[in-house]
C-alpha cells in the first residue's frame, strides 16, 4: 500500500493552469508581426510546456545559433507577458483537489521551469500566488529540470523528504527530475502532450487522465 503524500507538488503549464491559449497567441502576434500566417491552436498545443525554445523552433524553424533567434524569443517572451493570463485557467476539476488539499492541511506548491518574471505576475493574476506553500521557478536554482534541483528545493521549502511529496507533471523532464530526487511522480495525462510522447515509458509511479483522478493518490 502506498504512502499517502504529506505535500503535493505541480509543474505550472499543462499540469496546474492550462496556460497554452495565452502563450499560443503570443506566438501568433509574432508571426502576425513578420507577416506570417497564425499557426492553428492545436498544432502549438503539444510544445507549449516546453517553453519559449520549442515555441521558435515550431513557430521559426529556428534554433539557438540563428542570428536573430533570441531578438525573437525576447519579443515572443514581451508579447506574453503583457498578456499572461487572458484566458490561462486552472484545468477542469483542479480547483477541488487544491480545496481538498488545503481541507486536509496538506501543502501543495509549484515547481516550474518557467521564470519568475512571468511566473508570479501568472499566479498573482489567477488567485493562486497567496495559496501555493512554495513556489520553484525556473530560475529559482542554478539548475532546472530535468536536474532534480528544484524538487529538492521544493521540498526543503516545505520541510519535509522528497520522498514524502508528490510531483505531478506532463513531461519526461519531470518524472527524470522526480525519480533523481527520489520523490514520487505522476503524469498528468490531459496536458500538452506530443504524438510522439510515449508517458508509459518514462518510469513514473502511475498517471491521471484529468486532475480529479489525483485525489484517489491522496
Amino acid at each position: 500500500m502506498r504512502p499517502t503524500p504529506r505535500a503535493v507538488l505541480f509543474d505550472l503549464d499543462g499540469t496546474l493552469l492550462d496556460t497554452g491559449p495565452d502563450l499560443a497567441r503570443a506566438l501568433n502576434r509574432l508571426r502576425a508581426e513578420d507577416q506570417l500566417d497564425p499557426l492553428p491552436y492545436a498544432t502549438i498545443r503539444p510544445w507549449v510546456s516546453h517553453g519559449s525554445h520549442a515555441l521558435m523552433r515550431l513557430g521559426y524553424d529556428l534554433d539557438d545559433t540563428s542570428a536573430d533567434y533570441e531578438t525573437r524569443r525576447q519579443r515572443l517572451l514581451e508579447f506574453y507577458h503583457g498578456d499572461v493570463a487572458a484566458e490561462s485557467r486552472l484545468f477542469a476539476g483542479m480547483e477541488a483537489v487544491l480545496a481538498r488539499l488545503e481541507e486536509n492541511a496538506t501543502p501543495w506548491g509549484i515547481v516550474t521551469n518557467k521564470p519568475a518574471w512571468l511566473t508570479t505576475p501568472l499566479l498573482a493574476a489567477v488567485g493562486l500566488a497567496a495559496r501555493a506553500a512554495c513556489v520553484i521557478c525556473g530560475d529559482t536554482t542554478a539548475r532546472a529540470k530535468p536536474h532534480p534541483d528544484p524538487l529538492l528545493a521544493a521540498s526543503r521549502a516545505l520541510g519535509l523528504a522528497p520522498a514524502a511529496c508528490l510531483y505531478v507533471g506532463d513531461a519526461e523532464r519531470d518524472v527524470s527530475a522526480a525519480a533523481a530526487a527520489g520523490m514520487p511522480v505522476l503524469v498528468a495525462l490531459y496536458g500538452y502532450l506530443g504524438p510522439h510522447d510515449v508517458p508509459h515509458e518514462w518510469g513514473a509511479d502511475g498517471s491521471i487522465d484529468a486532475p480529479l483522478e489525483l485525489l484517489h493518490w491522496l
